[in-house]
């Protein structure tokens, strides 16, 4: 049985453009695999706390010497991982807001990059310990960035993924929410949802 897990990080939650859009994508591959169970990990409405001391504290304390606190902090990021570790593809909604990714979804990359979890370092450089598997990711945006060099959004999300192992990446762009483009973007990108393979 196939499995997939939804990230959404919209402040907009479902009303959200990037949300919406992963519902129709999610639509296409539960029709494509009508037994297939879809996990949702919304990062607004249930919101990791940012990094911070104690969370890098937690991560690098040996597991028998951690206080209750940093335990339930690992917890946390054990649960995170296994999450992606656990399905066969992943959703990734990301408005673009201030150039960047919405800062719940950079609390949850802080949670899940982890030195001997999801990547490890060599002699010969970094090396991504996830299992490859696709990672279609929903980018929205009010402006036009991609071709305008601009874009901090879409280039940091698949270095990080990458980092990790996760190299099967395909963006679906709406560019121009907030200008005269909006309908066109939209359904530019339903088009391609309904034409990529998953």
């Amino acid at each position: 049985m196939k499995t997939l897990l939804q990230v959404k990080s919209s402040i907009f939650g479902d009303q959200g453009q990037s949300a919406q859009l992963g519902a129709v994508l999610i639509e296409k591959w539960k029709a494509a695999y009508p037994e297939s169970e879809v996990a949702v990990r919304d990062l607004v409405a249930d919101p990791i706390a940012h990094f911070d001391m104690s969370v890098i504290s937690a991560l690098m304390t040996e597991a028998e010497d951690r206080t209750d606190e940093q335990r339930a902090l690992v917890s946390l990021s054990d649960k995170l991982v296994n999450e992606i570790v656990s399905v066969d593809a992943l959703v990734i909604s990301a408005p673009m807001y201030n150039f960047a990714v919405p800062s719940q979804l950079k609390a949850w990359v802080d949670m899940i990059a982890r030195n001997g979890v999801t990547f490890k370092y060599t002699e010969n450089g970094p090396v991504g310990l996830l299992e490859d598997k696709p990672v279609y990711i929903l980018a929205t945006r009010g402006g036009m960035y991609k071709e305008a060099g601009l874009d901090h959004q879409v280039p940091w999300l698949k270095q990080i993924l990458s980092f990790m192992g996760l190299n099967q990446v395909q963006v679906i762009y709406a560019e121009g929410l907030n200008m005269a483009e909006k309908e066109a973007s939209l359904a530019e990108a339903q088009e391609i949802i309904a034409s990529i393979s998953v």
